[in-house]
């Protein structure tokens, strides 16, 4: 494969090894910003619309359920937040390593196994979700009021996860049938199911809030029938569309299992402990003055950045190919170039993403809330949101999640990992808890520590 170097004006040169020569003058630069842009958002495009509508359902459910009262939206989102991304982090942890191993089949021509790994990584899946996810969404109430929560969100929120149940097990069947494709490159269906599913999500919770009034248990069926449309979804096209990595069920899914249980837990581990963070946050702001408005208007600030998180998580999984790419094919200054241009249209979209933050700041809660004082508990904290949002648009690029992004594009996990770790756990959770309980700063504190 052969790289473009536009070197000055409109001049093409070739490097023979594929890669880029030096970039010199405006045109230049120019030329390779262009050029790098539309390889980034070929890849970065579709995932940017799944993890948008993925995050939209949980968004979506709190802008519904926010209008039923300000316990009703402290809950759903401790539920959502706390129990919801735990969930979906450990689910999405243990079925990366399928990832790992469809890409090397795929990539070997081995393309029959891809069938045989997905349907081991559905039987770990479902069998860990029994075992771990299933007690914590059972006794979501006593654990809430074990860690300090207030009773009527505690009992609210665990009676929500309790309807939630088969939510679980169909993130069991999502994300290994998510790898699949990916590995496949067939994003392109991912993004027409998320975002279908997205607008049916919508469309159930307004017949079942407003119209049937059916109140939290309404969010909670919606979410429930959504998430196993997706999953359904999903396995019907592997299975009608992907005759080529589908080959029916088989008994080898069963063997070597162990092996495979092995990696999966590595990875949902490392995910785990930065999930766990964000996690502590909100339990933090669950011991402050006044939880519901506290957890409340945290919540709706964690919703409006989520937004722009889900997109610079897509554009960290394209940085991550793109580099790795580069790098395999040995061309260094195209992984460079292609880090420098990346960056910077992050900075301008976290930008771009603060100052409307800062023009809306007394409207976008209403999206959330008819509260008053809900409403402006959160345009106090609009400012602290906006200077989050800047911070944000750079991190995630950089060092990704722990599963993508241009540390781990360049093989630099372990690294990424302990400084992660220790930003989060050595030095986040203790001057989050010194600012807030000691220094009495509050909800300010909580939001800040999500930088």
């Amino acid at each position: 494969m052969e790289a473009l170097l536009l070197n000055g004006g409109d001049t093409q040169l070739h490097a023979r090894n594929g890669d880029y020569l030096p970039a010199r003058g405006l045109g230049g630069w120019w030329s390779v910003f262009r050029i790098e842009t539309v390889k980034l958002w070929e890849i970065g495009g579709a995932i940017a619309i799944t993890t948008l509508c993925q995050f939209g359902m949980n968004s979506v459910t709190d802008m519904f359920v926010g209008h039923l009262g300000n316990i009703d939206l402290s809950s759903v989102s401790i539920a959502l937040t706390v129990l919801g991304t735990f969930s979906f982090g450990f689910m999405l942890g243990m079925g990366s390593a399928l990832e790992t191993l469809c890409g090397q089949a795929f990539g070997a021509r081995q393309v029959h196994m891809l069938g045989v790994y997905m349907q081991r990584s559905w039987i770990i899946l479902l069998v860990s979700g029994c075992l771990f996810l299933l007690p914590i969404y059972m006794f979501a109430t006593p654990i809430l009021k074990l860690l300090g929560q207030d009773d009527d969100i505690a009992d609210l929120a665990g009676n929500f996860a309790i309807k939630t149940i088969p939510t679980i097990f169909s993130l069991a069947i999502n994300f290994p049938t998510q790898k699949f494709l990916q590995a496949q490159r067939k994003v392109n269906v991912l993004a027409a199911i998320a975002f279908s599913s997205l607008i049916l999500h919508t469309g159930l919770l307004f017949l079942f809030i407003l119209v049937l009034g059916w109140g939290t248990t309404g969010a909670a069926v919606a979410f429930d029938i959504t998430s196993w449309g997706v999953a359904v979804a999903q396995v019907v096209y592997v299975i009608h569309w992907c005759s080529e990595g589908w080959t029916g069920f088989s008994w080898s899914a069963f063997k070597d299992i162990w092996a495979f249980v092995r990696l999966s837990l590595a990875s949902a581990v490392m995910l785990c402990l930065e999930i766990w963070y964000i996690m502590s946050v909100i339990i933090l702001t669950g011991h402050l003055d006044n939880p519901v408005i506290a957890v409340g208007s945290l919540a709706i600030c964690m919703n409006v950045n989520g937004w722009e998180n889900m997109l610079f998580i897509a554009i960290s999984a394209a940085i991550s190919v793109r580099v790795s790419n580069e790098l395999g094919l040995g061309h260094p200054r195209a992984a460079k170039y292609s880090v420098y241009v990346t960056v910077f249209q992050s900075l301008l979209i976290g930008i771009l993403c603060m100052i409307l933050i800062m023009v809306a700041k007394n409207q976008f809660a209403l999206l959330f809330t008819s509260s008053t004082v809900m409403q402006q508990a959160v345009a106090q904290l609009a400012y602290l949101l906006g200077f989050t949002m800047i911070l944000n648009s750079i991190q995630p690029v950089i060092s990704g999640t722990g599963l993508s992004g241009v540390a781990i594009g360049g093989g630099w996990q372990a690294l990424v990992a302990y400084i992660n770790l220790a930003c989060y756990y050595i030095f986040g959770l203790p001057l989050g808890y010194f600012l807030g309980y000691k220094a009495n700063l509050g909800v300010q504190v909580t939001l800040l520590l999500n930088t």
